[in-house]
């Protein structure tokens, strides 16, 4: 199973939300160019980052950090917030970023889902954000009636290959992941799916990597003591 250390970028800053809600924002590194070559130092084999302010307003507003990041670590990086069109997919795909991560835009528009698998294959990932199991979109501040089963299915029968599922209630609580609505998307699709939300140390990640999920991203624990990433690296690798 791979760790994703995450890095959430808010006005150029590292930072962490409690349940997605930005009124909570906690800045968590001074210097996000470090934090990113510590994750690789630490034997972080790809890097997760959202840009949140992207997920807010649908447009990206840290392309230069963003782009800095990548000029300074040798490892893979997937990126999601704001992604809602085949020429940002282009951009950001042309400037480094391995992978792209759809989450608004796959609920809303599912034809750009269909491009751009089509354009680019495994390099397209899907973010189902739930919220007592209905998916929410736009920074998570709208819920919609979709069932994160159903909507996997569908992406699935698109094409896509992988998808980040995050149950909301647990994103940044480090009160433990929810692993039976992970085992359940697990076993209802044969897409690669990553765990995301709620790890707090080892523990967790071994539970996740027993439902034989394809990988996990953690960030608060990080930041907060809780799990060592060199530590988790290697439980997600263990048989």
């Amino acid at each position: 199973m791979i760790i994703f250390p995450a890095i959430d970028i808010k006005d150029g800053q590292a930072v962490r939300l409690y349940k997605g809600e930005f009124s909570k924002k906690e800045v968590v590194s001074t210097d996000i160019i470090q934090t990113a070559k510590g994750f690789q130092d630490d034997g972080a084999e790809f890097l997760h980052m959202v840009d949140l302010d992207g997920a807010l307003k649908g447009e990206s507003g840290n392309l230069r950090t963003i782009s800095e990041i990548l000029k300074n670590i040798d490892i893979p990086v997937q990126l999601g917030g704001g992604i809602r069109s085949l020429d940002t997919i282009d951009k950001l795909l042309g400037i480094g970023i391995n992978r792209v991560i759809l989450g608004t835009s796959a609920l809303n528009n599912k034809e750009l889902v269909v491009e751009a698998v089509k354009k680019y294959g495994k390099r397209i990932v899907v973010g189902i954000d739930a919220n007592n199991r209905k998916v929410a979109v736009e920074g998570w501040i709208k819920v919609s009636d979709v069932d994160y089963i159903e909507f996997a299915k569908t992406m699935e029968q698109i094409g896509v290959g992988t998808i980040i599922f995050t149950d909301i209630s647990r994103d940044g609580t480090l009160t433990g992941p929810n692993l039976e609505q992970l085992e359940e998307i697990n076993s209802s699709v044969g897409c690669d799916i990553i765990a995301s939300g709620g790890i707090k140390d080892v523990n967790d990640i071994v539970n996740i990597r027993n439902l034989g999920v394809y990988g996990a991203i953690t960030g608060k624990a990080i930041y907060s003591g809780y799990l060592d990433l060199k530590e988790a690296i290697k439980a997600g690798k263990e048989a």
